[in-house]
């Protein structure tokens, strides 16, 4: 009642004033002039575009807790397809674009999401949004693990209870045959997202990266989509219509020091350089040794010393560093003359998707020169829908049809795939100098071409003995194609040309990626290690660190090595250093040389013949088990003899020593550092 006789008795009192005083009348017209400038402003905006955009450099993503509701943003845009992606090389995020990009033509408005960016149990909201689904384009990474950017997802569904009733999804995974665990991370957040209540829309879809993963991506793809709207009551697609995901901007007027010219992320990082290091600001490390590890032989295989001192960074033996390269300068050259364009030309892409938080598809703004040396993978076998785009640039309607075609998921189309473009290695340069009457624009190949991803290298030193240098082992890369031309490795050519000269310092950038490829932490557990060719990389690091706990009196159990390569005189790299560690007796050193002899001895048959060895070590005094080298055969062969000398040794089934590797697995004593 007070307050109602307050209010009351307020009203009373002006009752004989005027309705509005001077004072009134004053903040009235401040305001309403207020709102007509902001009116008039807004509206000036709208009449002039490309005059009220304004570039600012890209900066590191830092998601506020107001940007990471994805929930928001399909609602405010009339979306209802989210398309999430587990990307290590960027194959998984460019899927997942491709995806959100289709949906238009299903009436199904879709978005791209990076799960690290997003808070995804806005998942169980989902069902709210008519005709809402949610697709995930995850890859399997090292030994069965999430990508880093989805690694907080998968544990939230691993560890979590949600209850996803009523969530439609699918998923595909991007995975490699050779690797012991096949699309592990898609297979396990299929089946999972199917146990926490949510309804799959459409079939698990598995690529192969060892075969083509292109293939199976559209051979999914072109069946998930009936699916799709099967399940929603949609007409299928109409024609397919090419659309620009970003648009142009030149910028002539933009002052030099706005312009990125190969920074990862921040712009000026090379330049002022500040800790902490890592995929976003990697380190400028001094090339302090780079010689020639081959003797003979024609191939080259290289030791390079990177000093990382001063910069805070640490690693162990068995750890990754991650080097960013740059593609070669006549490649870039004769990209920018095919597409007739002025590499100097300062520009801008911009992501026509406003809701999208990538803004641009790399640091903006920067010279077309600077994008395809440092950004772009121009080296790259382009994908089917890079070939689609092209062939819109044709004069010759022969040329025309030949890229279709080979875009298209005819039997006939992907066949001459395989031949012209995959068998052929072909990349985009070869393509535009075969294809004469096919000009693209150049902003149009920075949107097409996939981002250049950093090189990673097992670490080949020990930091007990050099805390800080980093050694890395790499053979360089060079071969002839069917075409007649000869392709070059990005990483590698571009590490050979890093040679350190008196007076004047080279630098490269990287960063340190930690790995679970570790030695055991008793030094006195014995270990058999396997790794031919540069797969002895992470073992000089092993043995390093062994020989130094040696000189400091440590108790160390036997170290055993399987060695391989063509031939002594060639390519047998650090032997100096394996025959000293062998007389110190820190080393039992098994070489397979494959060549030196009339039939090929392989570390596959080294291992045969010492079943009573590696069943003495794994089996008996539990030691650990290491592989790194090729995934593809190497790997395989070795795992199988393994199972086969636990089997006859260890009087085990084969299904039993299947079992007993899984459990070493299990355990950190039987890890595998491969690549395919």
């Amino acid at each position: 009642m007070a307050s109602e006789q307050t209010i009351a008795g307020a009203d009373a009192i002006g009752a004989d004033e005027p309705f509005l005083g001077l004072l009134d009348v004053a903040l009235l017209a401040v305001l309403i002039g207020g709102a007509a400038f902001y009116f008039l402003r807004s509206r000036k905006k709208e009449e002039e575009p490309a005059r009220s955009y304004s570039i600012q450099p890209t900066t590191v993503c830092t998601t506020s807790a107001a940007d990471n509701s994805f929930i928001k943003k399909l609602k405010a845009s009339g979306r209802s397809l989210v398309v999430f992606y587990g990307s290590q090389t960027g194959t998984g995020e460019e899927f997942a674009g491709r995806l959100a990009k289709e949906g238009i033509r299903y009436r199904l408005k879709g978005m791209v999401a990076d799960p690290e960016e997003c808070d995804m149990e806005e998942l169980l909201q989902l069902k709210d949004i008519s005709n809402s689904l949610a697709v995930f384009c995850l890859a399997t990474y090292g030994e069965g693990d999430p990508t880093d950017n989805a690694m907080e997802f998968y544990e939230w569904i691993t560890n979590g209870d949600v209850d996803l009733t009523g969530l439609n999804y699918a998923v595909f995974g991007l995975g490699n045959k050779t690797y012991e665990h096949y699309n592990k991370v898609a297979i396990y957040v299929d089946k999972r997202l199917e146990e926490l209540g949510a309804n799959r829309v459409f079939e698990l879809g598995l690529g192969d990266d060892d075969a083509n993963i292109e293939d199976d991506f559209i051979t999914w793809k072109d069946r998930f989509w009936p699916a799709v709207c099967d399940h929603f009551g949609i007409e299928g697609g109409g024609e397919e219509v090419l659309i620009r995901q970003y648009r142009l901007l030149e910028q002539p007027e933009v002052q030099p020091d706005r312009i990125y010219t190969g920074e990862i992320a921040r712009l000026h990082s090379m330049q002022n350089q500040r800790p902490p290091f890592d995929a976003k600001n990697p380190f400028l490390a001094p090339v302090k040794v780079n010689r020639e590890l081959h003797k003979g032989g024609g191939r080259s295989c290289m030791h390079i010393e990177l000093s990382i001192d001063g910069s805070k960074m640490r690693y162990d033996a068995g750890d990754h560093v991650a080097m960013y390269p740059v593609n070669d300068k006549s490649l870039v050259e004769k990209l920018g003359q095919l597409c007739n364009a002025n590499l100097d030309t300062v520009f801008s892409l911009i992501n026509t998707d406003t809701d999208s938080s990538k803004k641009h598809p790399f640091p903006c703004p920067t010279t077309y020169r600077t994008a395809l040396t440092h950004y772009l993978e121009i080296t790259a076998i382009p994908r089917t829908h890079i070939l689609k785009e092209l062939a819109e640039y044709c004069n010759d309607e022969k040329e025309k049809d030949l890229l279709r075609t080979m875009a298209s998921t005819s039997p006939e189309g992907k066949e001459k795939y395989q031949s012209w473009i995959q068998d052929a290695c072909r990349n985009v340069v070869h393509i535009l100098e075969d294809i004469k009457s096919c000009r693209p624009s150049i902003d149009h190949i920075c949107e097409l071409l996939p981002r250049l991803q950093p090189r990673y290298y097992s670490i080949s030193s020990s930091a007990k003995l050099h805390p800080t240098d980093v050694h890395v082992t790499a053979v360089l890369v060079e071969y002839k194609t069917p075409t007649g031309r000869t392709n070059k490795g990005v990483a590698t050519t571009y590490l050979k040309n890093k040679q350190p000269h008196s007076g004047e310092e080279v630098k490269v950038p990287v960063f340190i990626r930690k790995s679970q490829f570790r030695l055991p932490t008793k030094p006195e557990t014995p270990i058999i290690m396997v790794g031919p060719g540069t797969g002895l990389a992470p073992f000089r690091g092993f043995i390093q660190e062994r020989q130094f706990l040696r000189d400091e009196g440590k108790n160390v159990g036997e170290s055993i090595l399987y060695f391989g390569c063509r031939k002594r005189i060639e390519d047998y790299i650090y032997e100096t250093e394996l025959e000293e560690w062998v007389t110190k007796g820190t080393l039992n050193l098994k070489a397979a040389f494959s060549r030196d002899q009339a039939k090929k001895i392989y570390v596959q048959h080294l291992l045969e013949q010492d079943a009573d060895l590696i069943w003495k070590v794994i089996g008996e005094n539990k030691g650990h088990f290491y592989i790194c080298g090729d995934a593809k055969n190497m790997a395989v062969d070795v795992r199988n003899i393994l199972v086969k000398i636990l089997s006859t040794k260890g009087n085990m089934s084969e299904a039993e020593a299947v079992q007993y590797i899984k459990k070493m697995e299990a355990q950190k004593r039987y890890s595998a550092d491969v690549w395919s």
